[in-house]
């Protein structure tokens, strides 16, 4: 393309340019800068010496994790959560966003919206806080349990409570927020593809599932796609939040694990290892996903 027609095109378009400027102010700013932080899981970082004056160690804090007899305990808890997030999480968006779309009644679709949508604007500590109190030995779901005659259970304390815990947290804040996306993507689904439907016979449940879901079918892929990629890893704040000591068995992932190294036990070189080993292998999950995506459909990240 010539120098003048990359003018006139960016001329054209320099409204949708100066919106496209702030975001990658903050993507080169907070994403692509720090990058170069990871040279420091090569090193025996010292503060004082910085980057360039720290010993040069190679791959020895990525032994000594691989090495580390909780390695496979955090990989395991990781995993497990973030299939179950997979499981039960993913799918919900776009089951509730199918429901959605098929309400007739204006207020009362407009209604369940903002109500699905409230808990995501709650804070990740108010979240925490409140499951906290209704799971306590003297929470409400526990004067239920015991209005019924059976024993308090504690909730908080038995480690096999805990993933159902999370799972459960996740999916009531987050269900209504993931399903905005979906929703739009069936908007752009044409309505004459619905009339022709009804007119070929089909019921509610076979427009949903002829026309509704193979509409927003690449978007799903993309989602799950981008989803696979945070297999090896999970926000530390609710866990953080939500775990206990006797819960460690189940509750204790990596990056609850970075957070104890790297920040309270200030060991920044070997926590910014363990970060860069699930960023890798995040990345192979997602590279093969893509590519099984690719072979099966017409819809890949690249």
């Amino acid at each position: 393309m010539k120098l003048s027609e990359r003018k006139k095109r960016i001329a054209e378009n320099k409204y949708l340019y100066a919106m496209l400027f702030l975001p990658m102010v903050y993507f080169i700013l907070f994403k692509y800068g720090p990058m170069f932080g990871i040279l420091i899981g090569f090193q025996n970082y010292n503060f004082v010496k910085g980057v360039f004056g720290s010993e040069w160690v190679g791959f020895a804090h990525f032994r000594e994790f691989l090495a580390d007899p909780y390695f496979w305990k955090l990989v395991r808890n990781t995993v497990l959560l973030n299939i179950y997030m997979l499981i039960f999480c993913f799918p919900a968006p776009i089951a509730l966003a199918l429901i959605l779309n098929e309400a007739r009644i204006k207020w009362f679709k407009k209604l369940s919206q903002s109500i699905s949508y409230l808990p995501h604007f709650l804070s990740t500590v108010v979240v925490c806080g409140m499951v906290v109190n209704f799971l306590s030995n003297g929470g409400v779901i526990n004067r239920i349990v015991a209005a019924f005659g059976w024993e308090p259970i504690p909730f908080l304390m038995d480690p096999r409570w805990f993933r159902t815990i999370y799972i459960s947290s996740e999916l009531w804040q987050g269900v209504g927020w993931g399903s905005i996306i979906y929703l739009a993507a069936l908007s752009a689904v044409d309505p004459q593809l619905y009339e022709a439907a009804r007119m070929d016979g089909a019921n509610r449940w076979q427009q949903i599932r002829h026309v509704s879901f193979p509409g927003i079918a690449p978007v799903i892929t993309i989602m799950f796609l981008l989803s696979v990629g945070n297999i090896m890893s999970i926000g530390y704040e609710k866990v953080l939040l939500l775990y206990t000591g006797p819960t460690y068995e189940t509750a204790d992932v990596i990056s609850t694990y970075v957070y104890r190294r790297g920040l309270l036990g200030s060991d920044f070189s070997y926590s910014t290892a363990v970060e860069l080993f699930q960023s890798v292998v995040a990345l192979g999950f997602v590279t093969m996903a893509n590519h099984f995506s690719k072979k099966v459909s017409e819809t890949s990240l690249w």
